[in-house]
């Protein structure tokens, strides 16, 4: 009998372990430690940032991110509607109005519905938080000419997309800010946590003064601004600087087996995988196709009959009751994509044969 097949489990290097008992013999169970400095040296090194924030979650990272841009009650901050929750939570924690913006035929935010939001804005946004979806890079070149022209901050949801890269470059460095997301489904994980990113080193000095309860420099306990409790453990992070040593290991095994799911299902008319744009290199996170034809629910449904974890794609966020009274710049793309879309297994512990086995039972159900 086959073991349940996840979507995206974690993956361990076999480090962890080891680095997590130094932290133990230090005694550094603390959000601070040697383990929190590696970590954030990891990510600037593989990245090419210059500076970076390990902290509890991605979500943290861009709720700080807006902090220090000082985004509050009565501002605009545009988002891709194409997401997880977690992008844009952060906006309505600042008391701000989320602006959504459809996608294209990249399955990523659109650059002519930007533009249009931007120009029907009911006043100028402050900032764009972009969702680089399932691993694959948005159209960096148009969306960073679009922010610097109207002088919008560029706020990069690289959650999903550590180890992606566009023209050589990391996702997650292209804009003002970016975020990384180390959840235990994600390509590398620290069980929870996140990283946020910046060439300016004082947004980022800022957002750890912010992450840990904004104590001003002063022997006791002294605050004149909100802050809160966002800085990752040293325990989390020691799982985090394993994880960093492998991880162009997990992209290469997650591309493999996204191509091996294209060899297999990509004869059939009806599907259609998400696109890797030119001059990109996407994680492939997780693999994701629409059926033009066959209801993805029965997909889902077959697949979990055989103890094998899928899911439907992002429901859009101006389709979500939370934001029934959002702004949103839409053609109905992103809607069409989540009726008709899957997410299939992709952790990069799967073998080739676990893959046949998916694409069988998806062939057997296919219209």
């Amino acid at each position: 009998m086959n073991a349940r097949l996840f979507l995206s489990p974690p993956h361990m290097s076999g480090k962890e372990q080891q680095y997590i008992a130094e932290v133990f013999e230090s005694n550094y169970i603390a959000p601070l430690g040697a383990f929190v400095n590696r970590f954030e040296e990891s990510i600037k090194t593989y990245t090419g940032t210059s500076n970076a924030l390990a902290l509890s979650s991605a979500t943290a990272g861009l709720h700080l991110a807006l902090r220090v841009l000082g985004v509050g009650a009565g501002d605009y901050v545009l988002a891709s509607s194409f997401t997880f929750i977690g992008s844009v939570n952060a906006i309505v924690y600042q008391n701000a109005h989320p602006i959504f913006v459809d996608s294209d035929e990249s399955w990523n935010i659109s650059p002519a519905l930007l533009k249009l939001a931007i120009q029907t804005a009911p006043k100028k946004p402050k900032a764009l938080i972009v969702t680089h979806l399932y691993g694959q890079v948005c159209k960096l070149d148009e969306i960073v000419a679009i922010c610097k022209e109207e002088g919008i901050t560029l706020i990069e949801d690289a959650a999903e997309s550590l180890g992606a890269s566009y023209r050589g470059r990391q996702s997650g460095t292209f804009g003002d800010m970016g975020v990384y997301s180390f959840n235990g489904n994600k390509i590398l994980t620290t069980s929870g946590g996140g990283m946020l990113v910046s060439k300016n080193e004082a947004w980022i000095a800022k957002a750890r003064f912010l992450s840990t309860q904004a104590k001003e420099d002063t022997l006791h306990y002294e605050h004149k601004e909100i802050g809160y409790n966002y800085r990752l453990s040293n325990v989390l992070a020691a799982i985090g600087v394993a994880q960093m040593e492998v991880l162009d290991e997990r992209v290469k095994r997650r591309r493999e087996i996204n191509t091996l799911y294209q060899n297999i299902l990509g004869s059939y008319g009806e599907i259609t995988f998400m696109p890797e744009l030119e001059h990109s290199k996407g994680n492939r996170w997780l693999t994701t196709l629409t059926c033009a034809k066959t209801d993805p629910k029965k997909i889902i449904h077959a697949l979990e009959e055989s103890d094998i974890e899928s899911r439907p794609l992002w429901k859009p966020m101006h389709l979500q009751p939370l934001f029934s009274e959002a702004l949103c710049v839409q053609d109905g793309t992103s809607q069409r994509l989540f009726e008709q879309g899957i997410c299939l297994p992709s952790g990069s512990s799967m073998s080739d044969e676990d893959v046949v086995r998916v694409c069988e039972i998806i062939q057997k159900e296919l219209a």
